[in-house]
């Protein structure tokens, strides 16, 4: 395992209260800039962390939700076209860019490529990935536990009424 991975996986063991802090923090963004939805958390996060992150959709390959493509100056979260639940999904990518996993490399001369190529050759190349190392569980695990997390949070805010009163109480409260 290279040192980056060491430091972005932390000991390599499922932690729920790295993904609670996670979630915390992200709560104390969004109510700083009065989000109460997932997308306006996501822009609070782009504009917190100084990086854009779009949002986009596309055709992926079968079985792939969400992938999280990573440019030199911006990430990229690609949602399969027919998603039963698009919000758990971008959720789930969201975790992945705040727990600074890898994401697909995206180079720019791929942008020329159609949506479809880039998706296939993305996949394929996530399962050879698979196949050789192994499917990064932790990865997998952290950032569906905050998609998780974070859901239940967004879900209890907006229906107290005035979601961004109750992240500051939740705050007030730790």
């Amino acid at each position: 395992m290279s040192e980056r991975s060491e430091s972005r996986t932390q000991s390599g063991s499922r932690s729920y209260r790295r993904v609670a802090a996670a979630v915390d923090a992200v709560c104390a963004v969004a109510a700083d800039f009065d989000a109460t939805t997932l997308d306006a958390v996501v822009a609070a996060i782009a504009v917190e962390r100084r990086r854009e992150i779009e949002i986009a959709s596309a055709r992926l390959g079968p079985g792939v939700c969400g992938q999280r493509r990573f440019y030199p100056d911006r990430d990229v979260i690609v949602l399969a076209e027919a998603l039963p639940s698009r919000d758990h999904t971008l959720a789930h990518e969201l975790g992945h860019i705040v727990f600074d996993h890898e994401g697909a490399p995206a180079p720019e001369v791929t942008l020329e490529a159609s949506d479809d190529l880039i998706a296939y050759m993305l996949s394929q190349r996530a399962h050879e990935q698979i196949v050789a190392d192994g499917a990064d569980e932790l990865a997998e695990w952290e950032a569906e536990t905050f998609a998780a997390m974070l859901m239940t949070r967004l879900r209890v805010f907006n229906s107290r009424g005035a979601g961004v009163s109750v992240l500051r109480f939740d705050e007030a409260l730790g």
